[in-house]
């Protein structure tokens, strides 16, 4: 993947962003520090990206600033109304010390399709991969090296305008930020348990679900306490009708004795870059993939009768990770386990730091 220039698609110019470094940034004795033990979403890099966007300027007043409190007015509509959506990428420290995002043109077009559900103006893609390049090259040192670390960048867009009042906000602010992330399993990737919500959603037909906005995971939250009283791990949502919608913040995969395999889809689930690339993986193995309903008794007389040989879920920031139980109010169902989620696991995260080829064109230098 290649970004120079003037984007063939929109002719939009890069924008020309203005710079503040941080005076008081981490020294790198201290950065070290943290990289040796950074955690998940616990430290955060120098600077940050700012850009403004208004009815009458559109996107305007490009920045990167120094990394602090945003101040916002108390009649913010972000604060009333909760207009707002974001992003999850990662960038990977390559072996020759080179710097690598994977698929952001597709977290660029997710953003814009979750901009046009909140009512917020859409990010031109061009502009949100130079988001990211911006951040880099204030911070591309905070990049860490160590075995599966990389740097977890958030793009997010809110309402800042000061008004009360229902309807789409005049004023918008667009930021990234970045946080060194360790390896999410320590010790190695252990099948997680899954508590089955029933009395709560996660979202409604005709609602948000399927845009990457904060409503959705305050929704997920009472349940997914309710999932640690019951000693489980995660929880999933089913819909209306009973079909496995996703986990609070990753999709399902399930893997059937023919070896097709099959994924939970209707327009309430959040299109998921990992799990379209987990995907793809397993169709240049050769195996069938299907995205369609699936019933909790599908899922469940699946597994009893061994119709479905393993159950895994996926996402940015665990990446995969293998389903050991699912278990309710009056049930507890143990899974099949496989070999096939750690070894799509194993090449795709080869894939992004750079250890075996990039058959797809999915990785985007970007300290270049």
């Amino acid at each position: 993947m290649t970004l120079i220039g003037t984007d063939p698609d929109t002719g939009l110019a890069p924008l020309q962003f203005a710079v503040t470094k941080n005076l008081a940034a981490k020294s790198p004795a201290e950065r070290d520090a943290i990289l040796a033990n950074p955690g998940f979403g616990q430290h955060f890099t120098d600077h940050m990206v700012d850009i403004c966007w208004s009815t009458g300027g559109g996107w305007h007043r490009p920045r990167v600033q120094p990394y602090g409190p945003i101040t916002l007015d108390p009649s913010a509509a972000v604060l009333h109304y909760g207009q707002e959506i974001f992003e999850g990428i990662k960038a990977y420290r390559h072996a020759d010390g080179s710097i690598h995002t994977f698929r952001p043109d597709q977290n660029g077009r997710r953003l814009q399709r979750s901009a046009r559900r909140l009512a917020l103006p859409e990010l031109p893609v061009t502009y949100f991969i130079q988001s990211l390049r911006e951040i880099i090259k204030a911070d591309g040192a905070w990049v860490p090296s160590g075995e599966d670390q990389s740097l977890y960048l958030r793009p997010f867009m809110f309402a800042k305008e000061a008004f009360l009042g229902v309807r789409p906000a005049h004023k918008v602010a667009y930021y990234v930020i970045a946080s060194p992330a360790g390896a999410y399993f320590h010790g190695g990737v252990n099948p997680v348990s899954i508590w089955l919500s029933e009395d709560y959603a996660r979202a409604g037909k005709g609602g948000t679900g399927a845009a990457k906005t904060g409503g959705n995971y305050a929704a997920s939250l009472l349940p997914q306490s309710e999932a640690y009283e019951n000693e489980c791990d995660q929880v999933v949502f089913l819909d209306a009708d009973r079909n496995v919608e996703e986990l609070g913040g990753m999709n399902v995969v399930f893997v059937y004795k023919d070896g097709t395999i099959v994924t939970p889809q209707s327009p309430s689930i959040l299109e998921g870059i990992t799990r379209d690339s987990i995907l793809q993986l397993a169709k240049d193995r050769g195996h069938k993939v299907e995205g369609r309903a699936v019933s909790l008794d599908e899922w469940r007389r699946g597994v009893a009768s061994g119709d479905i040989v393993e159950v895994f879920a996926c996402g940015t920031a665990a990446v995969v990770t293998p389903i050991g139980v699912l278990k309710g109010a009056d049930f507890f169902d143990e899974q099949p386990t496989g070999t096939l989620a750690l070894e799509l696991r194993k090449e795709l995260t080869d894939i992004q730091y750079g250890r075996v080829e990039d058959r797809h064109g999915w990785l985007l230098r970007l300290d270049e």
